[in-house]
């Protein structure tokens, strides 16, 4: 990592410290409510649930598939609606350029600062999910690493469209188009094989599916045979936008 792009990963950093107790929050509540809706009060409705060989509480199916959902949520918001006030209403982004650092070096420190609020997110959620019983150590503790890949993802997607959004209501559009069936339709809450066929196909296709794949198994302390298929998804996605998200980045700053 360059000293650029530690620079502005540094500079959001300090501005989280300031209002950390906010950020906090969230990630430490809403799992605690997701369970409690959910999966106690879901679960004895439910019961059990098939899932690769055998059968799993509900609690056990949807906790993992929590966690790669605040990992999208904390990533594309970051880097979307805060990117987007960094860059339009406080004007963060031209007083970066009218330093030494690159379009480059900001919007990729950026991207890496996203992919870091999603590894502190999971990390205070890993916390609670641990009390309950409910992640599998020591394989757990890679979800940490996963986090930053899954944040990375998420996050270059999310920068992607800062990059192509004139107005910051336009966000609606993404979110509900792309974040939104992705939280309902990616085996969060009920596994794929209960959809049709052609709905199982479009699931492969979404990013989340395979985040809540990897999460799961090393929630459970087993690797399924889709494990490298699922991180290599994630890479590729990546590997997409990132690029993607530099090119209109670039474009909307340099005029």
């Amino acid at each position: 990592m360059s000293k650029g792009i530690l620079r502005v990963w540094q500079r959001n950093l300090d501005v989280y410290r300031q209002n950390w107790k906010i950020s906090f929050m969230p990630p430490l509540l809403e799992p605690l409510l997701y369970l409690a809706a959910f999966g106690i009060g879901l679960s004895g409705l439910i019961g059990e649930v098939s899932y690769g060989s055998g059968k799993i509480s509900y609690l056990a199916f949807i906790a993992p598939a929590l966690l790669a959902i605040n990992i999208m949520n904390n990533a594309f918001f970051e880097n979307t609606y805060s990117s987007f006030v960094r860059m339009y209403y406080q004007k963060t982004f031209d007083a970066m350029m009218a330093t030494p650092l690159s379009v480059e070096e900001i919007i990729t420190g950026e991207i890496v600062w996203g992919a870091t609020k999603s590894v502190i997110a999971t990390a205070i959620m890993m916390v609670v999910l641990t009390f309950f019983n409910l992640i599998h150590y020591p394989t757990g503790l890679l979800l940490i690493p996963l986090a930053f890949c899954g944040g990375f993802a998420f996050g270059s997607m999310g920068m992607y469209f800062t990059g192509i959004v004139s107005h910051i209501e336009l966000f609606n559009l993404p979110f509900f188009l792309f974040i939104t069936p992705m939280f309902l339709f990616s085996g969060t809450f009920f596994p794929l094989e209960g959809m049709p066929p052609w709905a199982q196909v479009l699931a492969t296709a979404l990013p989340l599916t395979h985040l809540v794949d990897l999460t799961r198994g090393l929630c459970y302390g087993s690797f399924a045979k889709s494990f490298p298929l699922a991180l290599g998804y994630l890479l590729l996605f990546s590997l997409v936008f990132y690029p993607l998200a530099l090119n209109k980045m670039r474009r909307r700053l340099i005029k």
